[in-house]
C-alpha cells in the first residue's frame, strides 16, 4: 500500500512549479518596469503573485517530502502540504475579494460574498490541519502509508470557482464585457487544465493552472503600456498616480508641454523630437515618470524626495530644450508646478494644466503661483454657475445682472439710447465682469442662454421706463456670432420682445463681422429677417482685426461701432485720423450712423465730433451702471 502511494506521487515533476516561480518572479520585474496604478486592487493582486510563489515553493517541498519520507518529519510534510493548499486556497479568495472592487459590491447585502468565501477559506483550513492531525483527512501511518482520505481540495477549488463565476455573471452588466470574458475564458482554461491533470493522474501543473487568471489580470487591468517610442504612459495612470501621492502624502514636482504643432488625431511627434523628449526626462530626473495627456500635451511627473535638487535640474533641463528649439522651431508651452492639496484632492491637474496654458503666449515657461491655483478655482466655480444657469434657463436669473452704458446722441444734446452689458452676480465672489466669464460661455455653449436673459431683463426695464413716461429711443443687446449659427435665434428673440410687449424698435443688436462665408450668409438673412420687424443691427468692434468691407456692405448695418482703439491711434497718429476721419465719411455719407467708443476726454470727444461721429460712449460720460440707474440719464417725455 505505502509503496503504491510512493509510486502514486512520483507522477509529480516540479517543472510546472518551477515554471510559476520563474512566472512570477517575470510579474515582479514588469511590476517594477512599468508603470501600474497603486490601486486597492493593485494591493490584493500584489498579494496574489506572492501566494502564487509561495505556493509553488511550498508544492516542490510538498511532493520531494513524500518521496522521501526517510529524511523529512511527517510533521513537516503536513506543514508543507498545509501552506501549499492554503496559498492556492487564499489566491482563489483573494480573487473573489479583487473581483468584488469593480464589481462594486460594496454594500453591506453584498459583502456576503467575502464572509462566504472567508468561511469557506477557514473550514478548508481547519479540516486540511485537523484531518491530518486526527486521521480523518490525509495522513501518514506509523508504517509509511499515505492516506488521502476526501479530495477537499478539488472541493474547495470548485466553491471559489462556484462563487466567482456566480458574481461576474450576475452582475456583468456592471464590468466592459471583455474583461467578463478574459477573466472567465481563462478560469474555464484553468479548469480544463485541471481536469485534464487529474484524468492523467498527474499534479504537477495545480500551481501552473493559478497562472491564467492572474495573467488576466495584469494584461487586462493593470497593464498600463509605455509608448514604445517616448516611454510615455496614458492619462489615466496620470490620474491613479495624483490619487496615489495624495492619499500617501508625496509630494511631486509637475512639469507639463504642449505644443499644438502634434495636438489632434493622428499627429505623432518625428523622431528627432522624440529622441529629444527621452533625454529630457529620463538624463535630468531619477526614477520620472512621463505621462502622455493629449497628442500634443505631456507632464512629467517627478519624485522630490527621490530628486532633493529638483531646481537646478529643471534650469539644466530648460536651458537644453532652449537650445533645441532653434533646430524644431516647434512652438511650445511649459508650465513648472509642485503640487498642490486642493488641486491634488479633486484630482484637476489636467483642467489646470490647460486652464494656465490658454492664457500664455506661445514659447513661454510658467511657474505656477498660488495666485494661479486662486485664479483657477474661481474660474471653476464660474463654470459651474454657467452651466447651472444654462441649464434652468430662467430668464429672471438673479444671478445674471444688467448694466449699462449710456451713449450720447449728439445730434440731440441727450442721452437717448444705451448699451446693455452683462454681468454676473455670484455668492462667493460677487460681482464677475464679462473678461471672467463670456469666453468661457462662448466655449461651452452657454453663451445664447446668457444672451437670451439679458435681452429679456433689458426688454423689462425698457418696459417699465416707457410705462413711466421716459423717452428711449433704444437699448442695445450684444450678441456672439456663434449664436446666429442657432436655428432658433430668430424664434428666440421674437419671443423674448413680444412678452415684454415693447416696439421692436426700441432694441438694436449689437454683433461683430463674420470671418467664415457660411456665418456670412447665415448672418445676412437672419439680420434681414429681423430688421423686417423694425430691429436696429450695429457692427461690434470696427477697427479690431478682420474687416471685409465688400461683407460689411452686403450687411444692412445701422450703425457703426468704432473701437476704442482707433480713438487712442488717432490721439497719437495724424495719419491714422485721416484714414479713421475718411473711413467715418464714407460711412456716413452711406446713411450708416457712426459710434465712437472708448471716448474718456474732452479732447477724445472733440476729435470724435470732428470725425463725422453721430454717438458717443466711454467713460467720459457714464462708467457702466445698473440699469435701473438709467433713468438718471434718459429725460421723460413732455406731456
Amino acid at each position: 500500500m505505502g509503496e503504491n502511494a510512493i509510486i502514486y506521487y512520483e507522477n509529480y515533476s516540479p517543472v510546472g512549479d518551477i515554471l510559476v516561480l520563474a512566472t512570477c518572479f517575470v510579474f515582479i520585474i514588469l511590476i517594477g518596469s512599468a508603470y501600474i496604478s497603486k490601486t486597492k486592487n493593485f494591493v490584493l493582486f500584489r498579494i496574489m503573485i506572492g501566494l502564487l510563489m509561495l505556493a509553488g515553493s511550498m508544492g516542490i517541498m510538498y511532493h520531494v517530502s513524500l518521496n522521501a519520507l526517510d529524511r523529512f518529519s511527517v510533521s513537516l510534510i503536513y506543514v508543507f502540504r498545509i501552506v501549499y493548499h492554503m496559498s492556492l486556497f487564499g489566491n482563489l479568495f483573494l480573487y473573489v475579494l479583487y473581483a468584488m472592487i469593480p464589481l462594486r459590491l460594496d454594500k453591506e447585502s453584498d459583502k456576503r460574498y467575502a464572509i462566504i468565501a472567508g468561511i469557506g477559506f477557514v473550514v478548508m483550513f481547519i479540516y486540511e490541519s485537523l484531518g491530518s492531525i486526527l486521521g480523518f483527512g490525509f495522513h501518514i501511518t506509523n508504517d509509511g502509508r499515505i492516506v488521502e482520505g476526501y479530495n477537499v481540495f478539488a472541493i474547495g477549488y470548485i466553491f471559489y470557482i462556484g462563487i466567482l463565476l456566480y458574481i461576474l455573471i450576475k452582475y456583468r452588466n456592471r464590468l466592459a464585457k471583455p474583461i467578463i470574458v478574459g477573466v472567465i475564458g481563462s478560469y474555464t482554461i484553468s479548469v480544463m487544465m485541471m481536469s485534464i491533470q487529474g484524468m492523467c493522474h498527474q499534479t504537477s501543473y495545480t500551481t501552473s493552472t493559478f497562472l491564467f487568471p492572474t495573467f488576466t489580470l495584469l494584461y487586462l487591468i493593470h497593464a498600463n503600456p509605455y509608448d514604445i517610442e517616448i516611454g510615455a504612459v496614458n492619462v489615466m495612470a496620470f490620474e491613479d498616480m495624483i490619487k496615489y501621492s495624495y492619499s500617501h502624502k508625496k509630494e511631486m514636482l509637475l512639469m507639463s508641454l504642449f505644443m499644438h504643432d502634434f495636438e489632434g488625431t493622428g499627429k505623432k511627434y518625428p523622431e528627432e523630437i522624440q529622441q529629444t523628449i527621452r533625454h529630457f526626462y529620463s538624463d535630468f530626473f531619477k526614477g520620472a515618470v512621463l505621462f502622455q495627456i493629449t497628442s500634443g500635451r505631456m507632464i512629467l511627473a517627478v519624485d522630490i524626495v527621490k530628486n532633493p535638487s529638483y531646481e537646478n535640474s529643471i534650469n539644466h533641463m530648460l536651458g537644453s530644450f532652449q537650445e533645441a528649439y532653434p533646430k524644431y522651431k516647434k512652438d511650445f508651452k511649459i508650465t513648472i508646478q509642485r503640487t498642490v492639496d486642493i488641486i491634488s484632492e479633486e484630482n484637476d491637474y489636467v483642467d489646470f494644466v490647460k486652464y494656465i496654458e490658454s492664457g500664455m503666449k506661445e514659447n513661454d515657461v510658467h511657474f505656477v503661483d498660488e495666485k494661479d491655483v486662486k485664479d483657477f478655482y474661481e474660474h471653476k466655480y464660474i463654470l459651474t454657475q454657467l452651466a447651472d444657469i444654462n441649464a434652468r434657463k430662467d430668464l429672471d436669473d438673479p444671478r445674471v445682472e444688467v448694466y449699462c452704458q449710456p451713449v450720447f446722441n449728439i445730434l440731440t444734446g441727450k442721452y437717448d439710447t444705451a448699451e446693455a452689458l452683462m454681468r454676473l452676480k455670484l455668492d462667493e465672489l460677487g460681482l464677475v465682469f464679462p473678461d471672467k466669464f463670456i469666453q468661457l460661455a462662448e466655449d461651452n455653449n452657454y453663451i445664447h442662454t446668457l444672451s437670451r436673459i439679458i435681452l429679456h431683463k433689458t426688454c423689462m426695464h425698457i418696459k417699465s421706463m416707457l410705462d413711466c413716461m421716459y423717452f428711449v429711443k433704444r437699448i442695445s443687446v450684444n450678441f456672439a456670432v456663434s449664436e446666429v449659427r442657432e436655428e432658433n435665434f430668430c424664434k428666440d428673440i421674437n419671443d423674448i420682445i413680444n412678452a415684454s410687449g415693447i416696439p421692436y424698435e426700441k432694441i438694436a443688436i449689437e454683433i461683430t463681422e463674420s470671418q467664415n462665408d457660411k456665418d456670412f450668409i447665415v448672418m445676412k438673412d437672419k439680420i434681414n429677417e429681423l430688421r423686417e420687424h423694425g430691429i436696429k443691427f450695429y457692427l461690434d468692434d470696427f477697427g479690431t482685426g478682420y474687416s471685409n468691407f465688400e461683407r460689411i456692405m452686403e450687411l444692412p448695418f445701422d450703425i457703426i461701432k468704432f473701437d476704442r482703439s482707433l480713438v487712442l491711434a488717432c490721439g497719437t497718429d495724424y495719419k491714422a485720423q485721416k484714414m479713421v476721419y475718411h473711413l467715418a465719411r464714407m460711412f456716413s455719407d452711406m446713411n450708416y450712423s457712426v459710434l465712437y467708443e472708448g471716448v474718456e476726454t474732452s479732447e477724445d470727444e472733440e476729435k470724435c465730433k470732428n470725425m463725422c461721429a453721430r454717438y458717443l460712449q466711454g467713460y467720459k460720460y457714464s462708467k457702466p451702471i445698473p440699469i435701473e440707474r438709467l433713468t438718471e440719464y434718459f429725460e421723460k417725455e413732455s406731456a
